[in-house]
């Protein structure tokens, strides 16, 4: 499982959105964005459908679980 508390691009709220991690500043999971590019989508067009991500939160979240999966 990866350590998303180490990411800046998201955060981790008691009682919002039942307390999974969501891109910072939004109610959208970071689950969304693996789920829809696992599903065939784009990133831009991941960033059409959920316009308050940007996409440097988008990178800097593929980024972590990128590392993340190196380390492993």
């Amino acid at each position: 499982m990866l350590d998303w508390s180490q990411c800046p691009a998201v955060e981790r709220v008691p009682g919002k959105v039942g307390g999974v991690w969501l891109f910072k500043g939004t109610r959208v999971p970071v689950s969304a964005l693996f789920e829809n590019i696992e599903g065939g989508a784009r990133v831009d067009e991941f960033l059409e459908w959920f316009p308050g991500v940007t996409r440097e939160q988008v990178d800097a979240v593929l980024e972590h679980a990128e590392r993340s999966l190196a380390e492993a």
